[in-house]
Protein backbone atom coordinates (compact mmCIF):
# COMPACT_ATOMS: atom_id res chain seq x y z
CA UNK A 1 0.00 0.00 0.00
CA UNK A 2 1.35 3.68 -0.65
CA UNK A 3 2.32 5.90 2.00
CA UNK A 4 1.19 9.65 1.00
CA UNK A 5 0.91 12.28 2.50
CA UNK A 6 -0.08 15.81 1.25
CA UNK A 7 0.52 19.13 2.87
CA UNK A 8 -0.19 22.79 2.90
CA UNK A 9 2.54 23.78 4.82
CA UNK A 10 0.63 26.63 7.16
CA UNK A 11 3.07 27.09 9.93
CA UNK A 12 6.90 27.65 9.56
CA UNK A 13 8.45 24.00 10.43
CA UNK A 14 11.50 24.07 12.66
CA UNK A 15 14.67 23.71 10.31
CA UNK A 16 18.05 24.75 11.83
CA UNK A 17 20.17 26.18 8.50
CA UNK A 18 23.56 24.70 8.75
CA UNK A 19 24.64 26.01 4.86
CA UNK A 20 23.80 26.54 2.08
CA UNK A 21 21.07 24.15 1.36
CA UNK A 22 18.23 26.58 1.29
CA UNK A 23 19.99 28.77 -1.32
CA UNK A 24 20.75 25.90 -3.79
CA UNK A 25 17.11 24.40 -2.55
CA UNK A 26 15.60 27.93 -4.07
CA UNK A 27 17.79 28.08 -7.17
CA UNK A 28 16.98 24.62 -8.24
CA UNK A 29 13.40 25.51 -7.85
CA UNK A 30 13.62 29.12 -10.04
CA UNK A 31 15.76 26.90 -12.58
CA UNK A 32 13.31 23.79 -12.62
CA UNK A 33 16.18 21.32 -11.66
CA UNK A 34 15.23 18.26 -9.74
CA UNK A 35 16.81 17.73 -6.45
CA UNK A 36 18.17 14.38 -4.69
CA UNK A 37 18.61 14.51 -0.60
CA UNK A 38 21.47 12.05 0.61
CA UNK A 39 22.27 11.17 4.17
CA UNK A 40 21.79 8.84 6.98
CA UNK A 41 18.64 8.35 8.66
CA UNK A 42 17.04 10.95 11.05
CA UNK A 43 19.42 13.98 9.86
CA UNK A 44 16.92 17.06 8.79
CA UNK A 45 15.74 15.38 4.85
CA UNK A 46 12.41 15.59 5.56
CA UNK A 47 12.23 18.49 7.86
CA UNK A 48 14.20 20.36 5.53
CA UNK A 49 11.39 19.98 2.22
CA UNK A 50 8.72 20.79 4.63
CA UNK A 51 10.48 23.97 5.69
CA UNK A 52 11.21 25.43 1.98
CA UNK A 53 7.94 24.25 0.62
CA UNK A 54 6.68 26.86 3.57
CA UNK A 55 9.33 28.98 2.31
CA UNK A 56 8.17 28.54 -1.14
CA UNK A 57 4.66 28.89 -0.70
CA UNK A 58 4.20 25.18 -2.34
CA UNK A 59 2.13 22.32 -1.34
CA UNK A 60 4.07 19.46 -0.83
CA UNK A 61 3.42 15.42 -1.40
CA UNK A 62 5.63 13.39 0.57
CA UNK A 63 5.38 9.49 -0.57
CA UNK A 64 6.97 6.83 1.37
CA UNK A 65 8.74 4.35 -0.73
CA UNK A 66 9.21 0.74 -0.42
CA UNK A 67 9.48 -2.26 -1.95
CA UNK A 68 6.25 -2.50 -3.79
CA UNK A 69 6.00 1.17 -4.29
CA UNK A 70 5.33 0.85 -8.19
CA UNK A 71 5.14 3.35 -11.15
CA UNK A 72 1.03 2.75 -10.84
CA UNK A 73 1.04 3.92 -7.86
CA UNK A 74 2.77 7.43 -8.42
CA UNK A 75 1.27 7.90 -11.82
CA UNK A 76 -2.45 7.09 -11.35
CA UNK A 77 -5.03 3.98 -11.75
CA UNK A 78 -8.43 3.11 -13.25
CA UNK A 79 -11.05 2.05 -10.22
CA UNK A 80 -15.03 1.04 -10.48
CA UNK A 81 -17.38 3.55 -9.00
CA UNK A 82 -20.43 1.83 -9.39
CA UNK A 83 -21.47 0.98 -12.88
CA UNK A 84 -18.49 2.99 -14.27
CA UNK A 85 -14.53 2.46 -14.86
CA UNK A 86 -12.95 5.84 -13.56
CA UNK A 87 -9.19 7.33 -14.06
CA UNK A 88 -7.94 8.39 -10.16
CA UNK A 89 -4.92 10.57 -10.61
CA UNK A 90 -1.23 9.44 -8.91
CA UNK A 91 0.39 11.61 -6.64
CA UNK A 92 2.72 12.40 -9.17
CA UNK A 93 0.69 13.33 -11.59
CA UNK A 94 -1.36 15.30 -9.52
CA UNK A 95 1.61 17.44 -8.76
CA UNK A 96 2.72 17.26 -12.19
CA UNK A 97 -0.63 19.07 -13.24
CA UNK A 98 -1.40 21.40 -10.18
CA UNK A 99 2.36 22.34 -9.14
CA UNK A 100 3.80 21.68 -5.71
CA UNK A 101 6.84 20.00 -4.60
CA UNK A 102 6.61 15.91 -5.05
CA UNK A 103 8.81 14.25 -2.41
CA UNK A 104 9.82 10.64 -3.00
CA UNK A 105 11.29 9.77 0.77
CA UNK A 106 13.89 6.88 0.13
CA UNK A 107 13.31 6.33 -3.63
CA UNK A 108 15.59 3.50 -3.66
CA UNK A 109 13.62 1.40 -1.98
CA UNK A 110 11.12 1.68 -4.77
CA UNK A 111 10.51 -0.53 -7.36
CA UNK A 112 12.75 0.02 -10.78
CA UNK A 113 9.97 1.91 -12.91
CA UNK A 114 9.46 4.39 -10.48
CA UNK A 115 12.59 5.39 -11.84
CA UNK A 116 11.73 4.87 -15.42
CA UNK A 117 8.68 6.85 -14.77
CA UNK A 118 10.28 9.76 -13.52
CA UNK A 119 13.38 9.94 -15.92
CA UNK A 120 11.33 12.43 -18.25
CA UNK A 121 10.69 14.74 -15.62
CA UNK A 122 14.35 15.19 -14.65
CA UNK A 123 15.72 16.45 -17.87
CA UNK A 124 14.32 19.37 -20.29
CA UNK A 125 11.71 17.78 -21.27
CA UNK A 126 9.85 17.90 -17.48
CA UNK A 127 7.09 15.58 -18.92
CA UNK A 128 4.89 12.63 -17.56
CA UNK A 129 3.96 10.08 -20.09
CA UNK A 130 0.71 7.68 -18.69
CA UNK A 131 0.78 5.30 -20.84
CA UNK A 132 -2.55 3.58 -19.26
CA UNK A 133 -4.32 7.29 -20.67
CA UNK A 134 -1.91 7.54 -23.99
CA UNK A 135 -1.30 11.32 -22.84
CA UNK A 136 2.07 13.29 -21.98
CA UNK A 137 1.68 16.05 -18.96
CA UNK A 138 3.75 18.72 -19.56
CA UNK A 139 4.76 19.71 -15.57
CA UNK A 140 3.46 22.71 -14.14
CA UNK A 141 5.77 25.47 -14.01
CA UNK A 142 5.53 25.17 -10.61
CA UNK A 143 6.37 21.84 -9.88
CA UNK A 144 9.16 20.36 -8.28
CA UNK A 145 10.42 16.91 -8.04
CA UNK A 146 12.28 16.00 -4.86
CA UNK A 147 13.92 12.58 -4.15
CA UNK A 148 16.06 11.06 -0.93
CA UNK A 149 18.50 8.27 -0.18
CA UNK A 150 20.26 7.34 2.64
CA UNK A 151 23.59 5.94 0.75
CA UNK A 152 24.86 3.67 3.33
CA UNK A 153 22.07 1.39 3.92
CA UNK A 154 22.55 -2.31 2.87
CA UNK A 155 25.21 -1.10 0.24
CA UNK A 156 25.33 -2.56 -2.79
CA UNK A 157 21.77 -3.56 -2.41
CA UNK A 158 19.76 -0.22 -2.08
CA UNK A 159 22.20 2.03 -4.32
CA UNK A 160 20.64 4.35 -6.88
CA UNK A 161 22.21 4.01 -10.41
CA UNK A 162 24.68 6.50 -11.79
CA UNK A 163 22.77 7.20 -14.66
CA UNK A 164 19.78 8.35 -12.33
CA UNK A 165 22.24 10.20 -9.59
CA UNK A 166 22.91 12.28 -12.50
CA UNK A 167 19.87 13.83 -13.79
CA UNK A 168 19.60 15.41 -9.61
CA UNK A 169 21.24 18.35 -8.24
CA UNK A 170 22.30 17.04 -4.87
CA UNK A 171 22.93 17.75 -1.42
CA UNK A 172 24.27 16.10 1.36
CA UNK A 173 22.94 15.95 4.61
CA UNK A 174 25.15 14.60 7.91
CA UNK A 175 25.03 15.03 11.48
CA UNK A 176 25.38 18.31 12.90
CA UNK A 177 28.08 19.38 14.89
CA UNK A 178 27.24 19.30 18.34
CA UNK A 179 26.59 23.03 19.17
CA UNK A 180 24.18 22.68 16.35
CA UNK A 181 22.50 19.68 17.76
CA UNK A 182 22.31 20.40 20.98
CA UNK A 183 20.47 23.77 20.06
CA UNK A 184 18.01 21.58 18.22
CA UNK A 185 17.06 19.50 20.79
CA UNK A 186 16.60 22.55 23.15
CA UNK A 187 14.47 24.16 20.35
CA UNK A 188 12.62 20.97 19.59
CA UNK A 189 11.76 19.69 23.34
CA UNK A 190 12.52 22.16 25.69
CA UNK A 191 14.66 20.40 27.44
CA UNK A 192 17.34 22.03 29.23
CA UNK A 193 20.64 22.88 27.51
CA UNK A 194 22.99 21.22 29.94
CA UNK A 195 20.88 17.69 29.01
CA UNK A 196 20.54 18.47 26.04
CA UNK A 197 24.33 18.29 25.37
CA UNK A 198 24.89 14.92 27.41
CA UNK A 199 22.53 13.37 25.03
CA UNK A 200 24.47 14.59 21.84
CA UNK A 201 27.52 13.22 23.86
CA UNK A 202 25.80 10.10 23.98
CA UNK A 203 25.01 10.13 20.34
CA UNK A 204 28.23 11.05 19.03
CA UNK A 205 30.27 8.54 20.68
CA UNK A 206 27.68 5.60 19.69
CA UNK A 207 28.36 6.70 15.86
CA UNK A 208 32.11 6.53 16.50
CA UNK A 209 31.79 2.82 17.69
CA UNK A 210 32.38 1.20 13.95
CA UNK A 211 32.93 -2.18 16.13
CA UNK A 212 29.40 -3.10 16.83
CA UNK A 213 28.76 -2.97 13.50
CA UNK A 214 25.57 -1.19 13.65
CA UNK A 215 23.21 -1.47 10.97
CA UNK A 216 22.34 2.62 11.69
CA UNK A 217 23.10 4.46 14.13
CA UNK A 218 22.08 7.47 16.35
CA UNK A 219 20.21 9.63 14.55
CA UNK A 220 19.19 13.30 15.81
CA UNK A 221 15.58 12.22 15.41
CA UNK A 222 16.25 9.55 18.32
CA UNK A 223 18.04 12.22 20.70
CA UNK A 224 15.11 14.24 20.06
CA UNK A 225 12.57 11.43 21.07
CA UNK A 226 14.69 10.83 24.29
CA UNK A 227 15.12 14.29 25.40
CA UNK A 228 11.12 14.88 24.68
CA UNK A 229 10.57 11.75 27.33
CA UNK A 230 13.66 13.25 29.60
CA UNK A 231 11.27 17.13 29.38
CA UNK A 232 8.02 14.86 30.03
CA UNK A 233 9.76 13.38 33.47
CA UNK A 234 10.77 10.04 32.31
CA UNK A 235 13.98 9.40 34.05
CA UNK A 236 17.08 10.03 31.97
CA UNK A 237 18.55 6.68 31.42
CA UNK A 238 15.44 5.14 31.25
CA UNK A 239 14.76 7.83 28.41
CA UNK A 240 18.03 7.33 26.80
CA UNK A 241 17.41 3.08 26.53
CA UNK A 242 13.83 2.84 25.12
CA UNK A 243 14.12 5.60 22.51
CA UNK A 244 18.18 5.41 21.47
CA UNK A 245 19.59 2.27 22.59
CA UNK A 246 16.47 -0.28 22.16
CA UNK A 247 15.67 1.61 18.60
CA UNK A 248 18.96 0.67 17.23
CA UNK A 249 19.32 -3.00 17.70
CA UNK A 250 17.57 -6.39 19.17
CA UNK A 251 21.16 -8.10 20.06
CA UNK A 252 21.66 -8.00 23.75
CA UNK A 253 25.37 -8.45 23.13
CA UNK A 254 25.65 -5.04 21.91
CA UNK A 255 22.51 -3.97 24.42
CA UNK A 256 24.67 -4.21 27.42
CA UNK A 257 28.05 -2.41 26.27
CA UNK A 258 25.76 0.57 24.70
CA UNK A 259 23.52 0.87 27.89
CA UNK A 260 26.87 1.14 29.95
CA UNK A 261 28.39 4.04 27.59
CA UNK A 262 25.00 6.00 28.09
CA UNK A 263 24.86 5.45 31.76
CA UNK A 264 28.00 6.55 32.31
CA UNK A 265 27.52 9.73 30.37
CA UNK A 266 24.22 11.01 32.00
Amino acid sequence: MLTTTVDTVAAIPYYKITGKETEVFEACFQNRLPVMLKGPTGTGKSRFVEYMAYDLGLPLITVSCHEETSSTDLIGRYIIKGAETVWIDGPLTHAVKNGGILYLDEIAEARPDVIVAIHPLTDHRRQLYIDKLGETCKAHPDFMLVASFNPGYQKGFKEIKPSTRQRFVSLSFHYPNPEIESEILVKETGIASDIASRLVQIGNKIRNLKELGLAETVSTRLLVDAAKLIHQGLPKRLSVEVAIIQSLTDDEDIIGPLKDVANLMI
